[in-house]
């Protein structure tokens, strides 16, 4: 038997490399020209070798920014009940929120729309990020009517937890009524919080959850990195 081909043995070494966590997902590997001074090759039998890593899913190319480790999507199900650290746990996840802001302020039309309020009605802010194994998976902000939960802030500071923080009030069980979801390309600043090079693709969701007897009480807005999640519509709780 002839000896295997030198790219075949770099695709082996950086796969090797990948799964003992060296490089981990969402990761930059070396450029083609590090890489070739490494294994003392050409830039094609680099190119060959990442683009055979690529065909089998371990890394993906970004034009202009470089190779990366693919990242395993999260799944994430949208349905009645839709709870960030259930969601994550169950698909055997570390979940993560941190918190942006916390504010109180007026409500914008769509805000007031979606909650039935009126136009000079406050609403308290709710904005963080969402990680998932500590890569940040989504940036969210939610509003929720201040006259219905007067002590929102000051519950989620505590807890970090939208359901704890509604518990705090009396709402014991809160439902999803309606999710809108919409592709979009990342702006500079959203991709920045997302660790994304600009102009990524990212999903929007756009919902409205109501109380037990159908009254508005949370409406929210969650720009998901397209390609760490894998959202699943119409799931309902087992």
């Amino acid at each position: 038997m002839g000896r295997p081909a030198l790219w075949t043995s770099i695709r082996d070494a950086l796969a090797e490399e990948i799964a003992r966590g060296h490089y981990g997902p969402g990761d930059r590997l070396p450029t083609e020209a590090q890489l070739a001074g490494r294994f003392g090759v050409n830039r094609h039998t680099v190119r060959r070798a990442l683009a055979a890593l690529a065909e089998g899913g371990t890394v993906h190319a970004r034009r202009g920014a470089g190779v990366f480790v693919q990242h395993r999507a999260t799944p994430y199900p949208i349905g009645r009940r839709v709870r960030f650290h259930q969601n994550l746990a169950a698909a055997g996840r570390v979940p993560e929120k941190r918190i942006l802001l916390l504010e109180t302020r007026a409500a914008n039309g769509a805000e007031a729309e979606a909650l039935g309020l009126g136009t000079e009605a406050q609403v308290h802010a709710y904005e963080g990020l969402s990680l998932s194994d500590g890569l940040p998976i989504a940036l969210f902000r939610s509003v929720f009517p201040a006259a219905r939960v007067p002590r929102m802030l000051e519950a989620l500071r505590e807890t970090g937890s939208v359901t704890a923080a509604f518990r705090a009030h009396g709402i014991d069980d809160y439902t999803r009524s309606r999710t809108e979801i919409t592709a979009k390309i990342a702006t500079p600043t959203l991709a920045a919080q997302l660790r994304l090079p600009s102009g990524s693709a990212i999903l929007r969701t756009v919902g409205v959850n109501v109380d037990g007897a159908g009254a508005p009480v949370e409406y929210g807005r969650t720009w998901f990195a397209a390609d760490r999640v894998a959202l699943t519509l119409g799931a309902e709780d087992v």
